[in-house]
């Protein structure tokens, strides 16, 4: 069929629908909702048999839902009406929820009803379970309101509040003043519910040493405790903790509130944010081996199993400065100096890696410099990895990898994936040549010719057709628990298995060979060069593109890659 996606982005939900019904032989355009003339003419344009908004925040004109079916993806179960679904879901400690798609209709959210999935809700903040159990639970629900949609015979089911299965209710906009914080009162786990539900957007508004702050992120801690509720008690690269009635949370990121007639703000490591005020609070840091061991915020954690290590790092946005690259690569080379055969890399859930920190860039003083050492630690950590020839590496992905995070997922011996994930293998939106040694990794991969393809294309990849493409070499069904206990079982096998010796020997001579036709020293010298022009020279459209990244500018029109997929209607 030929379907039109339209949503308020190309986010993460958006990419995994488009590439998991293009990879079921569908041809799908993406309209960005752009206003409701955009809208129109690329309907007109494209003339789509079926419309798909997997998420969308304004209303679809009525000339357009009126004349065709438009199906609408709202992350909430049977019922359930509003713009704030997940944040109730979470800040109500919801234990399950769902995932409607309804049919448009002049009311929000009141359509009839093609499908529904509901879902467990883990302990968790709202954009991780967005990308997980969200994302999964949306798939599922399209994926049979189409096949409902195509088969032509299915009646959709009319909103019908009398029915014991609708649960749901209508819920308005969760407001600041309820998400509010009060520490004087608030127990841990109320704090960690609330600000688990805002930590992508819109964050919870609070007050920091008599300015107010958005605070973008909750985890818990077991040990530390503080005398005064809501004061800062310690930091640890890059996140604050702060004391509860009756313990302590982390905190991450920190957004400050705009000034009236001030610069737009953006979040960054707290740290960072508050700067000279954290004077005299204590530096705590934590080690990735008794993080694995504790309840506490890191971002880095390292256990072992068998002969395996399992180096987990999760970062914010999976975004990567270079203060967190280079605390990777500490961790990998300690891990890589353990007696282990086999060492996986990679969160057990959410995001692998987004290569380079674009908002501590954006928050620096000088950022081109700032990049150009952003993507050095970047080069230094895939070197390592490329360059380990004493032990299998895997990198098992649970959840997207873009760009650079992308580049080193495939540094990697092996590339595993669960097949919800979506690969953006480039940098082109962003104006950039790229580096972490892609233009070596990249066509030893797929080939030169798909290289080129997949990094002039700009379109994401889902991880069935990155399988066949040779991008990655194994995928899994399932949840990301699934797919870490069979990420586990696996690499058990693969450093027990009496060919790993073999392999070990084979690597190394590869890697020699490799280094003979062209030493990595020359792939990232060459890689530096264009980089190092993006980054300082005059005229490079690098430095505006990440500006309107960081500060979320909408674009004035699709572009052509998108739309034009699903081509004009003959």
């Amino acid at each position: 069929m030929r379907i039109l996606l339209i949503a308020d982005a190309f986010n993460s939900l958006t990419q995994r629908i488009h590439t998991e019904l293009r990879e079921r032989g569908h041809k799908v355009g993406v309209q960005l909702a752009l206003g409701d003339d955009q809208m129109r003419a690329s309907v007109t344009w494209t003339d789509p048999e079926l419309i798909v908004c997997p998420m969308l925040t304004r209303a679809i004109p009525e000339d357009i839902w009126s004349t065709r079916t438009v199906l609408i993806v709202h992350p909430g179960p049977k019922g359930d009406r509003g713009p704030s679904s997940l944040d109730w879901a979470i800040i109500g400690g919801a234990e399950r929820w769902g995932v409607t798609v309804l049919q448009a209709v002049g009311e929000m959210d009141a359509g009839d009803i093609w499908a529904s999935v509901n879902f467990q809700v883990p302990e968790c903040g709202k954009s991780e379970l967005y990308r997980c159990e969200v994302a999964d639970a949306a798939v599922e629900a399209v994926l049979l309101a189409v096949r409902r949609f195509e088969g032509g015979l299915f009646t959709p089911e009319p909103l019908d509040y009398d029915r014991p299965d609708i649960r749901g209710r209508q819920r308005p906009f969760l407001t600041q003043e309820i998400r509010r914080i009060d520490w004087a009162v608030d127990d841990t786990d109320t704090v960690l519910r609330k600000l688990r539900a805002g930590d992508s957007q819109p964050g919870v508004l609070d007050e920091l040493y008599g300015r107010e702050y958005f605070l973008h992120g909750g985890h818990p801690e077991d040990q530390l405790r503080g005398s005064r509720p809501g004061a800062v008690i310690a930091v640890r690269d890059g996140a604050i903790c702060r004391a509860t009635v009756d313990g302590a949370v982390w905190i991450p990121q920190l957004r400050p509130r705009r000034t009236p007639g001030g610069p737009a703000t953006f979040t960054r490591p707290a740290a960072a944010v508050l700067a000279e005020k954290l004077y005299g609070v204590r530096e705590v840091p934590v080690s990735p081996v008794d993080a694995g061991r504790r309840e506490t915020w890191s971002e880095i954690r390292y256990h072992e199993q068998d002969e395996v290590g399992f180096l987990e790092f999760s970062f914010p946005g999976g975004a990567m400065s270079t203060d967190q690259c280079r605390r990777l690569l500490a961790a990998y080379q300690a891990a890589v100096d353990r007696p282990t055969a086999a060492l996986v890399l990679g969160a057990a859930r959410d995001f692998f890696s987004n290569g380079i920190h674009l908002n501590v860039i954006e928050g620096g003083s000088y950022p081109a410099l700032e990049s150009w050492e952003n993507i050095i630690a970047m080069d230094d950590l895939v070197e390592a990895v490329l360059t380990t020839t004493d032990k299998l590496t895997v990198s098992a992905l649970s959840g997207n990898a873009a760009a650079g995070g992308a580049m080193l997922a495939i540094a990697a011996d092996e590339v595993w994936c669960r097949e919800s994930v979506v690969l953006n293998p480039h940098y082109r939106l962003l104006g950039l040549h790229g580096s972490e040694y892609w233009t070596y990794t990249l066509p030893r991969r797929v080939g030169a010719e798909q290289a080129e393809r997949l990094t002039s294309a700009a379109l994401p990849v889902g991880a069935v057709r990155a399988r066949r493409l040779g991008l990655v070499d194994r995928t899994f069904g399932g949840d990301a628990a699934e797919f870490r206990r069979w990420v586990t079982r696996e690499a058990s096998r693969l450093a027990g298995a009496p060919e790993l010796a073999g392999r070990l020997l084979e690597k190394k001579r590869r890697r020699t060979e490799d280094e003979d036709v062209k030493p990595l020293a020359q792939y990232r010298a060459e890689e530096l060069r264009r980089m190092h022009r993006n980054f300082f020279r005059d005229g490079e459209p690098y430095h505006e593109l990440r500006r309107g990244f960081v500060h979320k500018v909408t674009p004035l029109r699709t572009p052509e890659r998108l739309v034009g997929l699903l081509g004009r209607a003959d």
